[in-house]
C-alpha cells in the first residue's frame, strides 16, 4: 500500500477531503522525522515507537578492490511495534504477495 492509497482509504472512511488528509499526514511525517533526528523517541500507544539506534564503528571490506574500509559510527531509524499491535498481528492471517 502506498501513501496515496492510505489517503484515499481515510478519505473514503471519514469524508474528509484528500487534500486535508495529505497535509495532515505530511505534517505528521515531518514531526516524527524531526523528533527522531533530535534523538528523541516518538511513542504512539497501541501502535509502536520510532527511535534511533547507534551503530558502532567497524571495518568492512571492499571486495572488488580487496581493501579494508572504515565504516564510522552512525545512527539508523528503528520502529518497535507495540505489544497490542504484535498480539493483533499474530491473530490475523496476513495475505502474502509481492512486496514491491
Amino acid at each position: 500500500m502506498r501513501k496515496a492509497d492510505i489517503i484515499t482509504n481515510i478519505a473514503d472512511k471519514t469524508g474528509i477531503p484528500k487534500v486535508d488528509i495529505l497535509v495532515t499526514l505530511e505534517t505528521f511525517f515531518k514531526e516524527v522525522k524531526q523528533t527522531v533526528f533530535e534523538g528523541e523517541t516518538v511513542s504512539i500507544r497501541g501502535f509502536g515507537s520510532f527511535t534511533t539506534k547507534k551503530r558502532a564503528a567497524k571495518k568492512g571490506r571492499n571486495i572488488k578492490k580487496n581493501e579494508v574500509v572504515h565504516i564510522p559510527e552512525h545512527y539508523i531509524p528503528t520502529f518497535k511495534p507495540a505489544k497490542e499491535f504484535m498480539i493483533a498481528l499474530k491473530s490475523v492471517k496476513v495475505k502474502e504477495g509481492p512486496t514491491t
